[in-house]
């Protein structure tokens, strides 16, 4: 099978795409279906990817989304910081990526539970270091197209990237925020 990784953070999924004898691609710039078609690719997987896939490349070949939030709460832009200011379910989920911004069907996904001292920073890195575990447990049944297939189910939220502005007077210390301090109002 031959991969197209969309992904900063490829070295954290590496040991599990090397378990199989799969060829693979790392990109972070925006695709075109010529380039999938050109070489072939069979499957995407993306990971902290910031651009949006166009359905003329999901027609080409499936996409897979490795998302830090609890989908369908916090699609889109900084779902971190946004499961704190609005007390969303923090969490993660690998889904389908379709013509919505993170409205995919879902494959996994899982709460996690924060502590009272977390920061953004340390929330950030639990939530990665979950959906690379999760990705880890599930990658064998993707890439085999045995992976199940669940519709998002509620309204849940959508964030864009220049929503961040609206609420960076939060953020005292950047991503050294305590989130108690964004959830308590105290800042």
């Amino acid at each position: 099978m031959k991969l197209l990784i969309l992904s900063p953070y490829f070295e954290r999924l590496k040991p599990a795409l090397e378990k199989h004898d799969d060829e693979w691609i790392i990109m972070e710039d925006k695709i075109t279906p010529g380039f999938l078609k050109e070489n072939n690719i069979d499957m995407g997987v993306s990971y902290g990817y910031r651009h949006i896939l166009k359905q003329n490349v999901l027609d080409v070949c499936p996409f897979i989304n490795m998302h830090i939030s609890y989908l369908p709460w916090n699609r889109g832009a900084d779902p971190n910081i946004w499961s704190w200011i609005e007390d969303t379910p923090k969490g993660i989920t690998i889904h389908y990526i379709d013509e919505g911004i993170d409205t995919g069907d879902i494959i996994a996904q899982r709460e996690v539970s924060m502590g009272p001292d977390e920061t953004l920073a340390t929330s950030y890195e639990k939530l990665q270091e979950e959906v690379v575990e999760l990705f880890y447990a599930h990658w064998s049944a993707i890439r085999a197209g045995e992976a199940p297939r669940h519709p998002q189910q509620g309204q849940g939220s959508l964030h864009y990237v220049a929503d961040k502005e609206k609420i960076e007077s939060l953020l005292y210390d950047g991503f050294n925020t305590r989130v108690s301090d964004i959830v308590s109002g105290q800042y």
